[in-house]
């Protein structure tokens, strides 16, 4: 089984890279009860355990020229403050876990009550390939802050 390329950034949420269905196990044993996929074109693989983790696939190019949705940012942050809310905790992934998981990952911060600044220096701190700070990935960040509506 191949390593998993992951980081715990807070007690609730981890980035990193695409799990495949052998890391399942793993994940189910630290916690997770979600797994956000913010790729575009490989869906998750389905959890055949009696207890599955739920996946929640928002399909996304890591690109300046197709920002990620303010919608599909929305609707992972609403997914993981439920799931953190019930117990569980989130995986948040793209690729790599350099861009689109982590502008996911800051977003979760976010709507948890973290200022932006903040979520992206502690996700950056906690995960070194992560960069929130590209401007197109920043600046959806900071979108979603100015958006961001609990209610």
């Amino acid at each position: 089984m191949s390593r998993m390329n992951f980081s715990p950034i807070t007690n609730d949420l981890f980035i990193g890279s695409m799990p495949s269905m052998n890391h399942y196990d793993h994940l189910r044993e630290l916690g997770v009860r979600l797994i956000i996929n913010m790729r575009f074109s490989l869906g998750p693989e389905s959890d055949l355990h009696h207890e599955p983790i739920k996946t929640l696939w928002l399909r996304s190019i890591d690109s300046p020229f197709f920002p990620i949705s303010i919608q599909k940012l929305t609707r992972g942050a609403q997914a993981a403050l439920e799931t953190i809310q019930n117990g569980g905790k989130v995986y948040a992934h793209c690729a790599y876990g350099r861009h689109r998981g982590v502008a996911m990952g800051a977003c979760i911060l976010i709507a948890q009550g973290y200022d932006p600044l903040t979520a992206m220096n502690l996700i950056k701190e906690k995960r070194s390939v992560a960069d929130p700070f590209a401007y197109y990935i920043q600046s959806r960040i900071l979108k979603f802050a100015t958006q961001w509506n609990p209610d």
